[in-house]
């Protein structure tokens, strides 16, 4: 199972580093989450979309694609007090309603898959798959020299595909930069 994580691990980075500018990368993150006796620490790399849509008064919906990588700490493995620390991979689209500039405040919202690397069984929560989506709604700010600061809700389930499905939410803060 871990090699299986490994090879996807590997697969989705070089995939990123060496693709064509229509998935540049232009920005990073850092993002810090609890939830259900769970910590989560999470790496992002941004590629912004072009479009912009509904655009009116200097605000549009934009978007970009969030590639991460995390690794959540568990503190109740089974509902019996002990560890669990699982990977993360994922890749969202997201949607953000901003700025025509990018800067100041803006809302978001995204909705993404993700691949964990052993099946979550923490605090009486028991996902049935490995697979899971991610969707979250956040605000942030976003500064002149292109710090992002975010705070956002996240949840986790893998949409009824398989039962028991109790899902998971986090609270997320995020720092972010674009280059």
């Amino acid at each position: 199972m871990r090699l299986r994580i490994s090879s996807l691990i590997a697969i989705a980075v070089t995939a990123m580093c060496t693709s064509s500018s229509v998935f540049a990368i232009d920005s990073a993150s850092l993002e810090f989450a609890t939830g259900n006796k769970t910590k989560m620490l999470r790496l992002g790399l941004q590629s912004a979309w072009a479009n912009q849509w509904f655009s009116s008064n200097g605000t549009h919906i934009g978007g970009y694609w969030d590639y991460t990588l995390a690794q959540w700490r568990g503190s109740n493995f089974e509902g019996k007090g002990g560890t669990q620390n699982l990977a993360d991979i994922g890749v969202t689209p997201v949607f953000r309603f901003q700025n025509d500039s990018k800067k100041g405040f803006y809302g978001e919202a995204g909705i993404g898959l993700h691949m964990l690397s052993e099946i979550y069984d923490n605090n009486s929560r028991h996902f049935s798959t490995n697979f899971q989506f991610g969707d979250h709604i956040g605000v942030g700010y976003v500064t002149k020299d292109g710090w992002d600061l975010s705070f956002k809700i996240q949840h986790y389930s893998n949409g009824g595909v398989k039962h028991p499905n109790p899902g998971v939410n986090f609270a997320v803060l995020k720092a972010g930069y674009a280059f």
